[in-house]
């Protein structure tokens, strides 16, 4: 099978509203809705390094998109669309399946469309996917915006996903194979929060990045931070590890002011969000436990080791 008869085959799908022109030709077409900026990202993942090699097919699918739609929720857009780059060793009919079905099944529950891409041989499965969004002109929350005395929130629990990678078969896996983009939460935050991630690579190596970008410093109450039960089971060490270092998370990390907040709980948001500590004038990232102050060896994720 040649590449057009898989892209034909697995990614076009016709008649795709709000796109000019989609898959099947040189490039896409969108017309930009009016006071509004394009926001885009790029993520890639490789077969045993971002995900196990006996990964579902069907699940590899859904997290190469909603890790990308991830990121645009970070900035308080929304999503609109994605471009594939698909690498494959060789062309398997059932793993084409699974794997389109993943991808479009996460593209339907967020409402965004494939609207282009690539397709070639490569002797490792690699997956390169663009992500494009729309958000009101001058409203998109980066990551340098946090102020002295904000809150700092994270969306769900933490720690789940690290967990399930080391503990393949237990309930968590869900959480590492079928990661949830916050996406309503994300655009509720838009013109509320003052800095905003996404926890990818841990929690304090994350929000080690709004504190840099921001220059200022933060104080994490470690009792505040959502764990799920099995977390719970474990010791101190254990649990904070996974919890501020594990990654794969992509739950929202937000700095927002108490006023706003107070604005955001009257929302009906779809996850739950939790205080975990403050926004210091003085820098850098310090861990406090029952207002004991905690010493804590963590290291997020390395893309390169």
């Amino acid at each position: 099978m040649a590449e057009f008869s898989i892209i034909d085959t697995y990614f076009n799908r016709k008649n795709q509203d709000s796109v000019d022109l989609g898959v099947g030709d040189d490039s896409a077409l969108l017309t930009p809705p009016p006071h509004q900026q394009l926001v885009i990202c790029a993520d890639t993942l490789v077969a045993g390094r971002h995900f196990p090699l006996d990964t579902n097919p069907h699940a590899i699918g859904w997290k190469s998109v909603a890790v990308n739609l991830s990121d645009i929720a970070a900035m308080g857009a929304t999503p609109h669309s994605i471009l594939l780059a698909l690498s494959l060793p060789q062309i398997d009919h059932a793993w084409l399946k699974g794997f389109s079905q993943g991808l479009y099944d996460c593209c339907d529950q967020f409402g965004v469309r494939l609207i282009g891409g690539d397709t070639t041989q490569s002797p490792h499965l690699t997956l390169s996917v663009t992500a494009l969004g729309w958000v009101d002109t001058g409203l998109a929350v980066a990551r340098s915006g946090a102020q002295v005395g904000d809150l700092i929130c994270v969306s769900g629990t933490v720690g789940d996903a690290a967990f399930g990678l080391k503990h393949l078969g237990h309930d968590l896996q869900k959480r590492l194979d079928y990661p949830t983009p916050r996406c309503q939460l994300g655009a509720a935050l838009k013109g509320l929060a003052h800095s905003m991630i996404d926890v990818s690579d841990g929690l304090a190596q994350d929000l080690g990045h709004i504190l840099k970008a921001s220059d200022v410093g933060a104080k994490l109450q470690l009792e505040n931070l959502p764990l799920s039960t099995a977390l719970h089971a474990l010791n101190d060490e254990q649990k904070w590890q996974y919890a501020l270092a594990g990654g794969d998370d992509y739950e929202l990390c937000f700095t927002i002011s108490p006023e706003h907040y107070e604005q955001l709980r009257q929302q009906n948001l779809d996850v739950a969000i939790t205080k975990i500590g403050t926004i210091t004038q003085s820098k850098g990232l310090s861990f406090h436990q029952n207002d004991q102050s905690i010493s804590l060896d963590l290291k997020g994720y390395q893309h390169f080791v």
